[in-house]
């Protein structure tokens, strides 16, 4: 292409739909150093005097996080809630077969609570029962203990372990990947459809009002991928409001044309999910339609985890061991903003999204027992997007160079969307996959009566390896850009190479 500028057009008539705040979730499980040493270590110095690092929910809330999808993940499917509960001297250790440790029980149910209410009134209980191990009798009485207000024995149990005020959990996920074979009490489509239906059922009896997350695939990669989703639905479709999507991206065999990439694959996962919903819902004959909650979403080195996985010593079972603590780079930064910006682009289906996960664990957040907390690159495209990504989305159709890729054949150079607030103003998110050169971008505004650029925040760096680390915490963060413009009714700007970057309009 000649011309290389990239180009778009913004028009408050042509919108995708309402950002749900549910849309900057995150995820909580007990994994590696997540809960132990990352939200919750009662020794250290920053510690409240419910075990909370202090260092850490200011992080928290900086970033802002919505709904936190809790105890897991693959750790949900041998999950006890009553080992959770109750005074933590009494409760018991267990074997956490997910991830080959030993858990205490010592943060738990109400720990979780009120470490919510702590972030305070935006973050949202998200609570997966386990349907691995477990079934409906199970999720009925957590259901009970966490949500009854009083006079029957669980409800009274909550109120005697310190607990009056019900945890009003309203959003709950049946089970965890129940597709996939590591999963403990995989089933297959037709026997997990039935004990969703089952079990959202009976939730309903005790409140018609929750939301219910079916698990769908783990991945657009799995061999049952959509066969799976439609067989499920056919059992539930009337009984949940949202079927799950996870997704998780890394760079393979030195391949970074096609990891830049990456939200292309989200976004194909995003279509083909919603396209089996809508089918099954035309086949019932059904005017309603099923949302998607995309609880796990990340850049993860999985292959790195699996060569890790094949070396443990299966004879020792330890106590939140350092496991998946990736170190993100600036380029990591760019594929995740990427992935935040393919969630917006489906704001009218993808109600909820969680990544995965917030402390230590592939996270936005890392600590050092007894140390510091600090924000990984990943943290600013996150914190940036849960302020100003609230609004209508407003439908982005860009003329782009492109580039050729390995996996995705020809790709556009511009990923980008654009958010419009009550308030009539404007953020543009947009990301340059050149590796090595600039972008140019014409944006031209339609009927927003829009006068002026009020920031331009880029995340690049000369070296695209760069990150924070425990010694270098603050190495990486966003800059200003210069020369961006807005006149006429036409804003132009030059995006950096392989950046991230937010230009807010009023």
């Amino acid at each position: 292409m000649s011309n290389r500028t990239a180009r778009f057009t913004l028009d408050p008539a042509f919108t995708v739909g309402e950002v749900d705040p549910r849309l900057f979730g995150s995820f909580v499980e007990h994994l590696g150093r997540c809960v132990y040493t990352g939200i919750y270590e009662p020794e250290h110095p920053s510690a409240d005097a419910d075990g909370i690092r202090t260092d850490v929910l200011d992080l928290v809330r900086e970033l802002g996080v919505t709904a936190i999808r809790y105890p897991g993940g693959n750790f949900v499917s041998g999950y006890k809630w009553e080992d959770s509960v109750g005074p933590v001297e009494d409760r018991p250790r267990r074997l956490d077969l997910a991830w080959h440790s030993t858990e205490t029980n010592h943060f738990g149910l109400s720990e979780y609570i009120a470490f919510l209410r702590k972030i305070g009134p935006q973050a949202e209980p998200m609570m997966a029962v386990n349907l691995g191990t477990r079934g409906v009798a199970e999720a009925l009485e957590l259901q009970e203990y966490a949500n009854h207000p009083e006079g029957t024995a669980l409800s009274d149990l909550r109120a005697a372990h310190g607990d009056k005020d019900p945890f009003g959990i309203k959003l709950w996920c049946l089970g965890n990947e129940m597709d996939g074979p590591w999963q403990t009490g995989h089933k297959t489509a037709e026997e997990y459809g039935r004990v969703a239906a089952e079990t959202a059922r009976a939730m309903r009896q005790i409140d018609p009002s929750v939301e219910l997350v079916a698990c769908g695939s783990s991945g657009q990669s799995m061999p049952t991928f959509a066969e799976w989703e439609a067989t499920v639905l056919k059992e539930t479709y009337d009984l949940v409001d949202h079927i799950s999507l996870h997704a998780y991206y890394e760079p393979l065999d030195g391949d970074i044309d096609s990891f830049l990439a990456s939200a292309v694959d989200m976004e194909s996962f995003i279509e083909n999910v919603v396209a089996t919903c809508d089918h099954v819902g035309a086949r019932l004959k059904s005017k309603k339609k099923i949302n998607l909650s995309f609880d796990e979403w990340n850049v993860w080195y999985l292959s790195r985890w699996e060569e890790h996985a094949r070396n443990i010593d299966q004879r020792e079972w330890p106590e939140a061991p350092r496991l998946l603590e990736d170190n993100y780079s600036v380029l990591d930064a760019v594929v995740f903003g990427s992935l935040l910006i393919a969630l917006l682009r489906h704001a009218d289906r993808v109600t909820v999204a969680c990544l995965a996960q917030l402390v230590n664990v592939i996270a936005p957040i890392m600590t050092e027992p007894g140390g510091p907390a600090w924000r990984q690159t990943t943290f600013f495209p996150f914190a940036q997007a849960a302020k100003h990504g609230r609004g209508q989305v407003l439908d982005v159709r860009v003329d782009s160079p492109t580039y050729g890729t390995r996996k995705y054949g020809e790709t556009d150079l511009l990923h980008a969307t654009a958010v419009r607030a009550d308030d009539g103003t404007v953020t543009v998110f947009a990301v340059n996959r050149d590796r090595t050169r600039a972008l140019p971008l014409d944006v031209a505004l339609n009927g927003l009566d829009l006068t002026s650029v009020v920031e331009h925040s880029v995340l690049a760096d000369a070296d695209p390896d760069a990150r924070n680390t425990l010694d270098a915490p603050e190495r990486v963060a966003p800059h200003p850009a210069e020369g961006t413009a807005l006149k006429d009714g036409t804003l132009t700007t030059v995006l950096e190479p392989l950046s991230w970057n937010v230009i807010r309009l009023a």
